[in-house]
């Protein structure tokens, strides 16, 4: 079924992949609480930038991330992380140290899982962030996307948010890949919490429906549609009861017959039973094909949830970008999700072996 997008060949361009956003410090306190902690593990993590670490470490792209980070231990070791995750990092922009985080800082996430009745929590930590202060001037987008080439870019609107500047930045990349024929998708991404201090969802729609009008493959879920763009279906609800598409239906036909831009559209769908047991899958529409979902998959355990969308969003652009295939993609996120909510961390652990193979109907016996 096929996508309706035009993906430059490889041959033509250095990256598969770029994420723009916020790569921050992830501080896990494992199984217990982040008020009780007294030791943390450490990892990085990102809304934009996971989708990008998904890409490289599970499917073999070649993928870059632009961001900016404070050059001192934590940068450093933000940096770190990311080689480690086969993500490029000569697109980070570095940042001088003050000294004591006056001026520019990097970002921190306490992120506490959540188990059976407790949800998962998540606390930053990353007000005037060197990334939130970035301007469009600061990256030469024609040398990015014109002498080195990009297939692909990943943003969305977590990074949006972080300032003033943000949406400028993230504004000036889509026109800029628009020029060279890259590639542009969008994860809506709304967090209260990032826009309440700026405006609310009257801001967040603001800017997400301006940025929107540059983007080709959409996703988000329910929630994410109706704050970031101001779309209300009836029968949408975050609690649903079951894993019902229509009202979704619904929802995607209306925003995609007002953004007319949109080649693809995509969401999960989730019910929560407990923050350790939900029902999961998803669906998604293209112009060319029309809608298709995922197989279904009920009862799904889940050790970390966080990072699940981002990890079905890379699984999901590696199907458009690769095979071509719409059912194909949607199949090969819902996969990439599930799997990635079965291990620690806002970033994927899996292998594309084992990604296809529960595509292909695998269970869980164990390999040997």
């Amino acid at each position: 079924m096929s996508t309706g997008l035009t993906v430059r060949p490889a041959s033509e361009c250095r990256y598969d992949v770029v994420s723009l956003g916020e790569v921050m410090l992830r501080l896990d306190p494992g199984e217990g609480r982040i008020r009780t902690a007294r030791s943390f593990r450490v990892w990085e993590g990102g809304g934009e930038y996971n989708v990008a670490r998904g890409l490289a470490r599970c499917f073999g792209e070649r993928a870059g991330v632009v961001t900016s980070l404070v050059d001192n231990e934590v940068g450093r070791l933000v940096e770190d992380f990311i080689r480690q995750g086969g993500v490029d990092t000569s697109l980070i922009h570095w940042v001088d140290d003050d000294g004591v985080g006056r001026t520019a800082r990097n970002g921190l996430n306490f992120t506490e899982r959540g188990f059976g009745i407790r949800g998962a929590v998540g606390t930053s930590d990353r007000g005037h962030t060197a990334i939130s202060q970035l301007r469009p001037e600061d990256v030469d987008w024609e040398d990015l996307f014109g002498r080195q080439g990009v297939r692909w870019l990943h943003t969305g609107g977590i990074f949006a948010a972080l300032s003033e500047s943000s949406a400028d930045v993230v504004e000036a990349a889509l026109e800029a890949a628009h020029r060279h024929g890259t590639i542009v998708s969008y994860d809506l991404n709304y967090r209260p919490s990032l826009w309440k201090g700026i405006g609310g969802q009257e801001r967040a729609q603001e800017v997400n429906r301006r940025l929107a009008r540059l983007v080709d493959v959409m996703i988000g879920n329910e929630e994410d549609f109706t704050a970031s763009l101001g779309f209300e279906v009836e029968g949408v609800d975050a609690n649903l009861s079951k894993l019902d598409t229509s009202a979704f239906e619904r929802m995607i036909e209306q925003v995609t017959a007002e953004f007319t831009n949109f080649t693809v559209a995509a969401t999960t769908l989730r019910q929560v039973k407990t923050a350790t047991i939900n029902d999961w899958a998803a669906i998604a529409w293209s112009k060319d094909s029309g809608f298709v979902r995922s197989t279904e998959r009920p009862g799904l355990e889940i050790l970390d949830r966080v990072g699940g969308g981002d990890s079905f969003a890379s699984g999901l652009v590696y199907g458009l970008m690769e095979l071509d295939d719409v059912a194909q993609a949607v199949e090969y996120g819902a996969a990439h999700g599930a799997l990635a909510m079965t291990t620690p961390g806002d970033t994927s652990m899996a292998s594309k072996v084992e990604v296809e193979r529960l595509v292909a109907g695998g269970g869980a016996r164990v390999q040997r």
